[in-house]
């Protein structure tokens, strides 16, 4: 374990006002810190508090990406019971059959995943764009 010296055996009482307590309170819920005893040694000791930021202009566009995701995992789920099936069908007369419908499905999914990919790259953009201006 560690030294007598790391050990935390000094306690600082200190008392607040309803109001500062929750004004406390609520800067500690934005900080990595899982303690308020961390947070307020960090504070009165000069540390750095590293505070989370979430910009919830983007929250749309996390919401679409997860739609897409959904959509291509949907996709995804498809393509493999139409290829099972032309697999367990493999020899006999539905193979043209599942041939020609797999190739008739890969036709009308190939326009909507490019779209998922255009709507991708527009996000990135977007993306990439409020980083430059953050940064600037």
């Amino acid at each position: 374990m560690g030294t007598e010296a790391d050990n935390l055996t000094r306690v600082l009482l200190t008392r607040f006002k309803q109001a500062e307590y929750d004004q406390i309170s609520n800067r500690f819920k934005q900080t990595r810190f899982r303690k308020l005893s961390e947070y307020v040694r960090s504070v009165l000791l000069g540390k750095p508090v590293t505070v989370f930021y979430r910009d919830k202009s983007m929250d749309e566009l996390l919401e679409e990406i997860v739609n897409l995701r959904q959509e291509l995992n949907a996709i995804g789920n498809n393509l493999n019971q139409a290829m099972r099936s032309i697999n367990a069908a493999h020899g006999n007369a539905d193979t043209k059959l599942w041939m020609n419908l797999l190739s008739i499905v890969t036709g009308k999914l190939e326009p909507a995943i490019q779209q998922i990919r255009d709507q991708m790259n527009n996000y990135a953009e977007v993306w990439s764009q409020k980083l430059k201006a953050v940064k600037a």
